[in-house]
């Protein structure tokens, strides 16, 4: 199994990454996607990625992260794009969750666009970060298509707009949210998207799936979200790991 997106960066984990990866290791999961949300965080990701070889670096701004970001960041994350560590650019996008300000929204939108031109221009994919914005995201990529897809991470839109992400085209990341009792309108993504669409992911340490849901969250949990999956397509575990591997491979070269 392959975890497309956690934050072994995060404070709860950088201490020791080392024990991390062996926890994940030991659960089946043989590669992560460590994925950065400043400057900083960017910099940490490549740093545990260049010290394992299953380990590999997204590095971008977060919505949420830009308004304290400054030109010369985006220069900083650009000087690092050529290490062969780096496989996307993330996790970019919008937040509007948080932020309902106009400015700050625009800002979002215009780094949101500066990160996918910088991802072409390095020909590589991006991770996309989407809450309560799907319309404004969609028409974004319509605008500045990503050469080398990417994935909508943590995917939380419509099954009715799975369809118009994927003709972009662009994967969706599916996490722990799947495990949720409430979680109605990802299980009904999940059944519908196409096999060669979709990826797992834990986003650890946050979303832990059930029965951990309200804990922190780490990659060796994988398996509990590849399960019900499984279950809510009708498939044996084994394809779904072996699917998301290879869509895994195809999408970032790996």
């Amino acid at each position: 199994m392959i975890d497309s997106h956690c934050h072994i960066n995060d404070p709860a984990y950088i201490n020791n990454p080392e024990k991390y990866i062996k926890e994940a290791t030991s659960a089946g999961v043989n590669k992560l996607l460590v994925v950065g949300y400043d400057l900083k965080s960017s910099k940490d990701a490549l740093e545990i990625a260049s010290k394992f070889d299953n380990v590999y670096a997204a590095i971008g701004v977060h919505p949420s992260e830009v308004k304290k970001a400054s030109d010369n960041d985006l220069k900083e994350i650009e000087k690092m794009l050529s290490n062969p560590k780096v496989i996307a650019v993330g996790e970019i996008g919008l937040d509007y969750h948080w932020d309902k300000d106009l400015i700050i929204r625009n800002m979002q939108r215009e780094w949101f666009e500066n990160q996918i031109e910088l991802a072409n221009k390095h020909h590589l994919p991006i991770s996309i970060h989407c809450r309560e914005a799907n319309e404004d995201c969609l028409n974004i990529l319509k605008k500045h298509k990503p050469i080398c897809s990417g994935v909508m991470h943590c995917y939380s839109g419509s099954p009715e707009m799975v369809k118009d992400f994927i003709k972009i085209p662009v994967m969706l990341g599916i996490g722990g949210v799947v495990t949720f009792k409430n979680g109605i309108k990802l299980k009904e993504v999940v059944k519908i998207v196409p096999e060669d669409m979709y990826l797992l992911e834990t986003d650890a340490p946050y979303l832990a799936p059930a029965p951990h849901r309200g804990e922190l969250n780490h990659s060796k949990y994988l398996p509990l979200i590849a399960e019900e999956i499984a279950k809510l397509r009708g498939e044996p575990i084994d394809k779904v790991i072996e699917t998301t591997d290879r869509n895994f491979a195809k999408l970032f070269k790996i």
